[in-house]
């Protein structure tokens, strides 16, 4: 079982991406999957691929890093395509036996979902590659701080988060770990842990689960150590400030969407 880089994972660097406020970021995140869900044909879907690619050239993220981060999602991509194949129909059948049809367009409509969930992938690795699991903490916490006047818990939302981004990459390291260890211990089980059945994925989950349960006690007595009692009374030694990075990014995404709606008028496939 080798180790991957994680969704969430950050990649270290000084780019112009990586200098911009976590807010924009993660606000221009959104915005850039809702253009992407704007695309209507194959046309808008290649700028939108166009722009992203971009942003990971002013990021200096290596291609291959974004792959690997969105490596341990792709099976998502995969079933979400496998059910829009058998179920969407239309055109010409290539293959049909007992309920099961394969038409021309279910293999296209599977096809464009397929890059489609792609593409909002690498927009969202974008964000966790570029900003540190602090910064989007503070940022998810900022951003909702306008509701906690109403008692929204924004501080234990973020807090949370926070704590899930930082630990995914534990995790997989604590997977590698068990499987090494059950290895050794000469259990027979291949790289894929769901091809030797139940016993061969609880001899897995098992230990993995006794270990984030003890990684959990053990982060909370060091809260209880350090005395801490929420978002009251708390001072950050850096404060967040939108810039003109922030600004030029946003044209950026406004004119990504300018550019897709043309292609959605004009172009129209």
């Amino acid at each position: 079982m080798s180790r991957t880089a994680l969704f969430g994972q950050y990649w270290a660097g000084t780019s112009f991406v990586h200098k911009m406020d976590p807010r924009a970021k993660m606000l221009l995140s959104v915005a850039v999957m809702a253009v992407i869900f704007c695309a209507q044909g194959w046309a808008g879907l290649a700028i939108c691929a166009a722009f992203v690619l971009g942003f990971y050239a002013f990021s200096e993220i290596p291609l291959i890093q974004a792959a690997k981060s969105i490596a341990p999602l792709l099976f998502l991509v995969i079933l979400t395509a496998l059910l829009n194949v058998f179920f969407v129909q239309g055109g010409e059948i290539y293959f049909q036996w007992w309920v099961i049809c394969i038409s021309e367009e279910g293999v296209t409509h599977a096809a464009f979902i397929a890059c489609r969930l792609l593409l909002l992938l690498m927009s969202a690795s974008l964000l966790t590659l570029t900003t540190t699991t602090l910064d989007i903490t503070e940022a998810f916490e900022r951003l909702l701080s306008p509701f906690a006047r109403i008692g929204f818990p924004a501080h234990e939302l973020g807090m949370m988060m926070g704590i899930a981004l930082r630990f995914l990459p534990q995790f997989m390291d604590e997977l590698g770990i068990v499987y090494r260890a059950q290895i050794s211990r000469g259990a027979t089980l291949s790289a894929n842990p769901f091809k030797g059945g139940a016993n061969s994925l609880m001899s897995l989950i098992v230990p993995l689960f006794t270990s984030a349960f003890r990684h959990a006690e053990t982060l909370s007595s060091a809260m209880d150590a350090r005395c801490y009692h929420g978002s009251n009374g708390r001072t950050r030694l850096h404060q967040l400030a939108y810039g003109k990075k922030d600004a030029i990014g946003t044209l950026a995404v406004v004119l990504m969407l300018a550019v897709v709606i043309a292609a959605n008028i004009f172009i129209g496939f």
